[in-house]
This record gives structure tokens, C-alpha cells and sequence, in this order.
């Protein structure tokens, strides 16, 4: 049986390490409902999380698998989005308790899909499979000869 992923990212800020900690897990919360965009599996994450004062510093990496369609050809193909530098922070005060990550990291990575994704550098794009048709117009010029 699969193994049900977390649908939120949230940080505990009442049990945090003053010295700050390292999180890693995965998170089930970018749902796009776009016709050549399909993510499978979670956002993996490993970050750094600190509190400096009234404020929690995260800091760390973020990935996630796509199936995605090719701009060139059409044809799908998968690709990891990453991002190295996820830097977020957020004011804390007595009161807070809990500081949700979610809507942050899937914004991140959304940000990072590429406009027009390509399977390949290399991919030639659509194959012509079809002559375009012969214009004529210009075939009453054939004749002409200029001396």
C-alpha cells in the first residue's frame, strides 16, 4: 500500500532547536490543473530552520517530479524542478505557535516550471510530414528573361 504524503509543511516553532535544525521530508501539495503540466509524487525538501529573534529563517532545497509535454515536438516527457536556493522568512511573535511553509514552497516550485519546457536541447521539433503546396502566382514570371 502507498504511503499517504503530508499535505502541509508546517514548522512547530514552539519545539524548535534554538540552534536551529535541518528538516527533510515530502509534501503532496502542488496541485495544478493544467493540460501539460502533470506533477507525481511530492515536494522533497531539506531545509535549514532557525529562529534569529523574532524571526524563522528557512533556508534549503526543494524538488519535484513532472511529466510535462515538449514545446517543440509535443511528446511527453519527465523532468525534476529544482530549486537550490529556497530562502523564506517569517516574523514570529509570542503568540505564534505554528508557521505554515506550505503555500511558500509550492509557490517556489511552480515559479521554476519552465514557460515552454523542451524534452531535449537537441529536439528537432515537429516533423514536416507534408509538402506546402506549389503557388503558382509566380509561375508567370518564369518566362520573363531580363537583359
Amino acid at each position: 500500500m502507498a504511503e499517504e504524503l503530508e499535505t502541509k509543511l508546517v514548522i512547530d516553532v514552539s519545539r524548535l532547536d534554538p540552534e536551529g535544525e535541518t528538516i527533510e521530508g515530502e509534501v503532496d501539495c502542488v496541485d495544478l490543473d493544467e493540460e501539460f503540466v502533470h506533477p507525481f509524487g511530492g515536494i522533497r525538501y531539506r531545509l535549514d530552520v532557525q529562529l534569529i529573534g523574532t524571526e524563522l529563517l528557512v533556508r534549503g532545497h526543494l524538488e519535484q517530479d513532472f511529466e510535462l509535454v515538449c514545446s517543440r515536438c509535443g511528446e511527453d516527457f519527465d523532468d525534476t524542478i529544482k530549486v537550490d536556493d529556497f530562502t523564506e522568512s517569517y516574523e514570529i511573535s509570542e503568540n505564534t505557535s505554528e508557521v505554515d511553509l506550505t503555500e511558500d514552497v509550492r509557490e517556489s516550485i511552480i515559479l521554476t516550471l519552465p514557460s515552454y519546457p523542451v524534452c531535449s536541447e537537441a529536439c528537432p521539433g515537429i516533423a514536416q510530414t507534408a509538402e506546402k503546396p506549389a503557388d503558382d502566382r509566380w509561375s508567370a514570371l518564369d518566362g520573363i528573361t531580363v537583359e
